[in-house]
């Protein structure tokens, strides 16, 4: 099988801004040597999200862009399946608030039932109506990842200037189309990082059926359900799995990829994805 020739003409569409002001502090402390020394540490600022005149969830994140957070939160709910729905979007800085307003008012009543709080750290929550949503939902996508993609693209994302390799405390996801990323998101919570990739993609038109989505965090079932709603095909992390997480993407023919360190990983579903072209130390 031949490779598609477009991987010249990807490039970065967005990546962690270091010089955007607030996400870090500076504070005073003592190193392993007993110095006093200046650290970088991250800023989280608690974020309301509203629609319309509901208010839904508030999170802790670092506060950059806020508009994608609440857009993908959205989505990945299965509150909003199109940006067409979305009349405005209000964000107040100093109050903390983003509300997202639609044309048409949303029977959301009924979702408002139950919440379940998830593995995810920062709390994350999900609706219990998702839960059933994504019963029978697969993902129907013959597309493929090369194991030689997935050693560029850990070498690319971990060289990659960010807030983690500045002060740590963050995950980040990474949306990726064969061995570029593409699009790189950073937040207290991973599952910020990536509903603000979600609301990027779906204000964005961008089509989720040939990428991947690398994260540095666990593959929770939080994880795989957030990846099955934006109907990405494949699901790479350097860290490990939980037992739902896998039964949830074996059940969605969803491809998971953890503990990827240099040439190593495990793939636990989706195997039939996986083209097998890299020249590893054991050959």
């Amino acid at each position: 099988m031949q490779k598609d020739d477009t991987q010249s003409q990807l490039e970065w569409q967005l990546k962690p801004d270091l010089q955007k002001q607030g996400q870090t502090s500076k504070i005073n402390g003592i190193n392993h040597k007993g110095d006093t020394e200046t650290f970088a540490v991250i800023t989280e600022r608690p974020l309301t999200l509203f629609l319309n005149d509901m208010e839904l969830i508030t999170n802790m994140s670092i506060g950059d862009y806020p508009e994608y957070l609440a857009v993908g939160y959205l989505f990945n709910q299965h509150i909003i399946s199109d940006k067409a729905q979305i009349a405005a979007i209000d964000h107040d800085d100093d109050l903390g608030v983003v509300v997202v307003r639609t044309h048409e008012k949303l029977d959301f009543q009924k979702t408002q039932s139950r919440k379940i709080r998830t593995s995810g750290c920062a709390q994350g929550t999900i609706f219990d109506n998702i839960i059933d949503e994504i019963k029978g939902r697969v993902i129907e996508n013959d597309g493929k990842i090369y194991q030689s993609w997935l050693l560029d693209l850990q070498k690319k994302i971990n060289l990659q200037p960010s807030l983690y390799l500045q002060a740590g405390a963050v995950h980040g996801c990474v949306l990726c189309k064969e061995n570029q990323p593409l699009i790189y998101m950073e937040d207290v919570g991973r599952h910020n990082a990536i509903d603000k990739i979600a609301g990027y993609m779906l204000m964005h038109d961008i089509e989720p059926h040939d990428k991947i989505f690398y994260t540095t965090g666990r593959l929770t079932s939080e994880m795989v359900i957030k990846t099955i709603m934006m109907n990405i095909p494949i699901l790479v992390s350097r860290s490990g799995f939980t037992d739902w997480g896998v039964s949830l993407a074996r059940d969605a023919g969803l491809t998971l990829i953890g503990r990827m360190r240099g040439e190593r990983f495990m793939l636990l579903s989706g195997e039939q994805r996986m083209v097998w072209d890299a020249k590893t130390a054991k050959d």
